[in-house]
This record gives C-alpha cells, sequence and structure tokens, in this order.
C-alpha cells in the first residue's frame, strides 16, 4: 500500500475535494487584481503644465484659453506635457481669430520657437475624465518623477521574489496552511494601508508586503490542492485554478471600470483575503506532508476528517498510525535529516531540473509582464484591452490542457514558449501605424504564454519530490519574479531603439523553450516524494512506489473498461 491507496480509501474525488479546492481557489480570483493593479491604479491621465497662478486676468479665461497661451505645442500639434512658456502669450488670443486651423497651428509653432520656455513651476493640471485619480496624479509622477511608475511596480515585484524565497521554505518546514492563513491576513492588512497611503514612499513599501503575501498564497495554495488529489485528476485541477486568474483579470476590469478612484480600487481588491483568512482555519494541512514531518497522528485524524466528509467513515476508521508508516516507509526514511535550497542543486537530475525550470519561470514571466504591464501603449481603451487580455488565457488554457494530456508537460511547456517568441518577434516586421495587427499579434503571444504559466505551476509541482516541494516552488518563483522586475527596464532601451525591446522579449522564451526539452516527463507518473524518487526517474528507474501507483491506475483503468464492455 502507498500514499495513493489510503488516499482512494478515504475518497480522492469526493465533497472533500471539491470544497477544499474550491475554497483554496476563490483567493486566485483576487491575486490577477494585485498583479496587474498598476494598469488602473498608475494609469497616466493626459496632463499639462497648470496655468500661471499670479495673474488675476486668467479669472476671465476659459479652460481652453488657459491653455492656448500658456502651454505650447509639441511635434505632434498636442500640448506639451513637461513645459509652458515663462510667460502668457496674450497675442495668441487676438491671433488665433483665424478660422483656417492649419493657420492657428502654425501661428502656434511659430511662437513655441520663439517664446522662451520653462518648466512645470505650478503643478500640472491632469484630464480626469477616464479616472478620477491615480497615484500619477495623486504624487505628480510625470515628468522629471515618470520613471517612478516603473519603479512603484518594481518595487511590488522584488516584494513577491523575495516572498517566494522565505515563504516557500518556511512552509516545508512549517506546514502549507499555517503560513497560508498568514499570507491571508498579510495581504488583507498590506493592502488596506497601501490604500490609505500618505505618501508615495509609504505605498511602495505597503505594496511589497502585498507582493510577498500574494507568493505565499500561490505557492501554498498549488501545493494544498496537489497534495489531496490523485494523479488522474492534476491536469485538470492545475488548468481549473489557471482558469480562476484568468478570470480574475476579468474581474479587475470590471471592478475598476466601476471604481475609478484609485484608493477605493486598491481597498476593494483587498478585502476579500479578509474573509479566505476567516475560513482557511477550516483547510486541513496536507497528511502527506505531515507523515513525512514524522506528524503520523495528525495526519491520521486529517485523512479520517477527509473520510468523513466524502461518506467513507467505516473505511477512514480503518486507517491507524501504523498503516500509514507501513505505506510511506520508504518515504519517510528518505526523509529523516533536515534540507534546505541548496538540495535543489545537490544531485544530477536535481540540478538539471532546477537550472531548467528557472529557465522557463523567468522567461515566461518577463515576456508575461513585458506585454501586459503598459496596456495603455496599445491606443486601446484601457478596459476594453484588459477583458481582451484577460480572455485570451481562456482558450489558451483549453489547448494546453489538451495538449498536456495527450502530448504530455514538456511538449506543451516548450512548444507554448517557442510559440509565444516568435509571436512577438513577428510584432517587428509589423509598421507601426498597422496597431490593429500589432495588437492582435501581441494578444496572441500573451495567451501562449498564459498558457505557459499554467503549464509551468503544474510541471513544478511534478516534478519536485514532497520535502522540497515548496522550496522547489519557491525557488523558480524567485526567477519568475525577477522575470517581471526586469521586464520594465528593458522597455527603456526602446528609447534608443525602438524594436529592440520586441527582439529581446522575443528571443527569451524561444531559447528557454529548448530548454524545457531537457526535462523529464510527467505525464501519469506519480508525485515523488524524496529525492531518490527524482533521481530513478532521472536515470531511468522507477521506484517502489510509482510502479505500486502504476499498478493501482492500471487496475482501475481495467476494471473500468471491463464495466463498460
Amino acid at each position: 500500500m502507498v500514499f495513493a491507496d489510503l488516499l482512494e480509501q478515504v475518497g480522492s474525488t469526493g465533497r472533500f475535494q471539491v470544497v477544499h479546492t474550491t475554497l483554496l481557489c476563490l483567493p486566485v480570483l483576487m491575486m490577477a487584481s494585485h498583479n496587474l493593479l498598476q494598469n488602473f491604479a498608475a494609469a497616466v491621465p493626459p496632463h499639462f503644465c497648470s496655468a500661471h497662478t499670479n495673474l488675476s486676468a486668467f479669472t476671465r479665461l476659459s479652460a481652453a484659453e488657459k491653455l492656448h497661451i500658456t502651454v505650447p505645442l509639441d511635434a505632434n500639434g498636442a500640448p506639451e506635457k513637461c513645459r509652458r512658456y515663462d510667460a502668457p502669450q496674450w497675442h495668441l488670443l487676438a491671433e488665433n481669430g483665424s478660422t483656417d486651423p492649419e493657420v492657428r497651428e502654425g501661428t502656434d509653432r511659430a511662437v513655441s520657437q520663439q517664446a522662451a520656455l520653462q518648466d512645470c513651476d505650478d503643478g500640472w493640471t491632469y484630464d480626469e475624465r477616464e479616472r478620477s485619480s491615480s497615484i500619477i496624479s495623486e504624487w505628480h509622477l510625470v515628468c522629471s518623477l515618470r520613471s517612478l511608475k516603473s519603479m512603484g511596480q518594481t518595487v511590488y515585484m522584488g516584494g513577491v521574489l523575495v516572498g517566494a524565497g522565505i515563504f516557500g521554505g518556511l512552509a516545508d518546514r512549517f506546514g502549507r496552511r499555517v503560513l497560508l492563513t498568514m499570507c491571508y491576513l498579510l495581504m488583507g492588512v498590506s493592502g488596506t494601508c497601501a490604500a490609505f497611503s500618505p505618501s508615495f514612499s509609504l505605498f511602495c513599501l505597503f505594496r511589497f508586503m502585498c507582493g510577498m503575501a500574494l507568493s505565499g498564497i500561490g505557492l501554498n495554495c498549488f501545493s494544498l490542492i496537489v497534495e489531496w488529489i490523485p494523479t488522474r485528476v492534476r491536469t485538470v485541477v492545475g488548468t481549473g485554478t489557471g482558469y480562476c486568474y484568468t478570470m480574475g483579470q476579468l474581474i479587475l476590469a470590471l471592478v475598476a471600470y466601476f471604481i475609478r478612484d484609485w484608493r477605493w480600487l486598491t481597498l476593494a481588491v483587498s478585502l476579500p483575503f479578509y474573509v479566505a483568512f476567516l475560513y482557511s482555519w477550516w483547510l486541513l494541512e496536507s497528511s502527506r506532508w505531515l507523515a513525512l514531518k514524522n506528524k503520523p497522528e495528525q495526519a491520521v485524524k486529517n485523512l479520517k476528517t477527509v473520510a468523513r466528509y466524502n461518506g467513507r467513515q467505516d473505511e477512514g476508521e480503518k486507517i491507524d498510525v501504523e498503516m500509514l508508516q507501513s505505506s510511506m516507509k520508504k518515504e519517510m526514511s528518505g526523509c529523516k535529516g533536515s534540507y534546505t535550497t541548496l538540495d535543489l542543486f545537490r544531485t544530477p537530475t536535481m540540478r538539471r531540473m532546477t537550472v531548467c525550470l528557472c529557465t522557463v519561470w523567468f522567461s515566461t514571466s518577463f515576456a508575461y509582464y513585458g506585454l501586459s504591464m503598459d496596456l495603455q501603449k496599445f491606443g486601446v481603451d484601457i478596459y476594453l484591452i484588459q477583458v481582451i487580455f484577460g480572455a485570451v488565457d481562456i482558450p489558451a488554457k483549453v489547448i494546453i490542457n489538451i495538449t498536456m494530456s495527450y502530448l504530455g508537460r514538456r511538449l506543451s511547456q516548450g512548444g507554448a514558449l517557442i510559440l509565444a517568441g516568435i509571436t512577438i518577434l513577428s510584432n517587428i516586421l509589423v509598421p507601426y501605424d498597422k496597431q490593429m495587427v500589432r495588437t492582435c499579434l501581441a494578444v496572441l503571444g500573451k495567451g501562449c504564454l498564459a498558457a505557459s504559466f499554467s503549464c509551468c505551476y503544474l510541471y513544478s509541482g511534478e516534478l519536485y519530490p514532497t520535502i522540497l516541494r515548496q522550496s522547489g516552488l519557491g525557488w523558480v518563483s524567485m526567477m519568475a519574479r525577477l522575470g517581471a522586475m526586469v521586464a520594465p527596464l528593458v522597455l527603456l532601451l526602446g528609447e534608443y531603439v525602438p524594436w529592440l525591446p520586441s527582439l529581446i522579449y522575443g528571443l527569451v522564451p524561444v531559447l528557454s523553450g529548448f530548454a524545457a526539452f531537457f526535462l523529464p516527463e510527467t505525464l501519469n507518473i506519480p508525485l515523488p516524494d524524496t529525492i531518490q524518487d527524482v533521481e530513478d526517474r532521472g536515470t531511468g528507474r522507477s521506484s517502489k512506489t510509482e510502479k505500486k501507483e502504476a499498478i493501482f491506475l492500471q487496475d482501475n483503468t481495467d476494471n473500468l473498461l471491463k464495466q463498460t464492455s
């Protein structure tokens, strides 16, 4: 008997798994809202220098007239964003009497070239018809301070990076549920504080903490789901969890459409985590992890609880500590001692696997956030493009679910990355005035990257052993967040070479896609529990656990075929 047998005995796909998985997936709906909150909370409104405030004559002028005599035009005929005339150009009001717009614009250009200009000494005026407020207008993050917008997102992703490293290791040591509960509370409190931050520096601090909490939630949610379900439904459940993130992107667009103030929007996407914190006390710790951490009594108690929820109380009563230890004797003997992140690189198969996964996660996140975090650049309504970018994940994840189930994880992972890279590279050849074509290619590339993310979580969870699963997921998640932090910096290169960011965003996924083909296949293979299981798999040897679970799965298949025939 192996642990899969015990899980089948108490019910592996019963009411408990449905409720348990649903409760863990609900907070995932709001994770996308925090990841992509910058698109709305830091939306840059149209702005220009405020008019001179020391002239009483301005009170008799309309807003359009004030703008006309105080702000020059740029090369595109639009008002300058960061400069104004050093003195009002009153004569433009008289010369503007011409009915020919070309004559008026020519006059304005001539004045712009001759008149002295100055910085926006009296601040800026913002067009707040689209968003009533944002952190840009709140703290004037424009002109010389415009780089602070990217810094805010980089700080947030830095928190996700740090959280992945901290909470991954802590969860393997102290348990998944305890860390998950703590992260729910941390996310709620940090998000609330960010919403009421009086300064940009405090806002960044609390967003950093939100990023840390988000890492802990993502890692522990996925592990708790995977470790309570059987091998045969992991693909479907893993993809379903990914759909929750997809729906979260659509929810964000809806919430942001009705809540135009950045403070209330930040609060709205943070409050649900208080609810998750309250019901998380009901969630059960992984019995697999408890057994491997020499807590067999609690592991047996949790298995009996699952049996009761699934209507198999009599079967659950048959399970005792001796039966549990007997079923996991090999795994428990291989788990003696403590493990650290260094164990991810200590043995050949683990080392090769970790390096390849780091490459895959880095490139997926790097290109994903490079495309998703600046929706205003597409020149389309930001609410519409957010819905489109979210909706494309639905067919993308359907396709990746099918390919993972029939073609395997390795081919699906590598194929999604290579196709995403080719799509992004194709955009280099499309003229800039073909915005519709460029947007369609970007949406297709984003769909491929979303499919890659969906495969990443499931594939990595299946590759790493139970004793290091959280540490492994934490490590590769750190690489993903590193990619997300680097992505905005690449955009700065576009100011010097316009096509260079697209070249980099395209080449990185293609190269990492080939690296994915060096990973072992995990389709229909039981979860490894020890490092030795991973090494056996890497050398082509099957552990006793895998053989027994494979026999169990084959017997179930044979019985099902007999019943249908």
